[in-house]
């Protein structure tokens, strides 16, 4: 069952976090380091989010009426290194619910987070970015993808690449060009994507290491909803850029790469 505590001092909630993953943490980690392809690691990862969930330790920060604990900023980050020095992660899972909740909070409607928010949380409905092109990747601004609107629903085409496992997930967020004669950051929409949507096609690239974590997405006439529009129409940059921010948060921040570091200096300390 799922429970949220009073609020807590730091020193108390730092204590009832390491209490709690002592108990949990290592069957997990033993999990996650037995995972050999990506769909292991994926599921894994989930699986961690939602124990996570249903325990209360999840969006520590978010606001109780999108399932988050309703904490302090403060309190999520003492929640992270506990975690990382534990080992464990929801690795990829996680890193796309600290993109996709925060532009959500920030920039979607009322209507957006409550339909999307909690099942992103528990890692119920997973999610994916499609930012890059072929000639839009430092330059994300350049991107061609085109989305022309139908009464109530945008008709897309074109073509992502570089997307981490597009193939596993339900949902993605995804930059589209909708003003062709406005400057090139202003006619851009950013819309919320069920990848089970008829005319999206995904292509795994396979790497030298026979791995298959990035993807091409193609869209061939995808209809979306208007509805699913974060923002304004040709207003995407704005939460595009709160997207990007949160990125480069959740990569220093206590993840699946913040891991890598401690053994890398645990390797340095051992042979000087």
């Amino acid at each position: 069952m799922r429970f949220v505590t009073a609020a807590l001092s730091d020193q108390t909630f730092r204590a009832e976090a390491a209490s709690w993953l002592e108990k949990q943490a290592p069957a997990t980690r033993a999990g996650i380091e037995a995972a050999a392809t990506d769909r292991e690691h994926f599921d894994a990862g989930r699986a961690w989010q939602r124990l996570l969930f249903d325990a209360g330790w999840a969006g520590i920060a978010w606001p109780t009426e999108y399932g988050g604990r309703g904490a302090t900023p403060a309190q999520a980050t003492i929640f992270a290194e506990e975690q990382s020095r534990f080992g464990v992660s929801a690795g990829f899972v996680a890193s796309t619910i600290g993109m996709v909740g925060p532009v959500l909070l920030r920039h979607g409607d009322e209507a957006q987070r409550a339909r999307y928010l909690r099942p992103l949380l528990r890692a119920d409905e997973t999610w994916c970015q499609l930012f890059s092109e072929p000639s839009a990747g430092s330059d994300l601004a350049n991107l061609a993808t085109r989305a022309e609107r139908y009464g109530d629903e945008f008709v897309v085409n074109g073509q992502k690449v570089w997307t981490s496992n597009a193939l596993l997930c339900d949902f993605a967020i995804l930059l589209t060009r909708t003003n062709l004669d406005a400057p090139k950051h202003h006619g851009i929409t950013f819309l919320l994507l069920d990848l089970r949507t008829p005319g999206v096609e995904v292509r795994p690239l396979r790497q030298i290491t026979g791995a298959s974590h990035f993807n091409e997405v193609f869209f061939t006439d995808v209809r979306v909803p208007v509805e699913n529009v974060v923002g304004e129409i040709d207003g995407g940059w704005a939460p595009a850029r709160s997207v990007l921010a949160h990125e480069a948060a959740v990569i220093g921040g206590g993840n699946g790469a913040a891991l890598g570091y401690t053994a890398l200096a645990a390797l340095a300390r051992a042979r000087p």
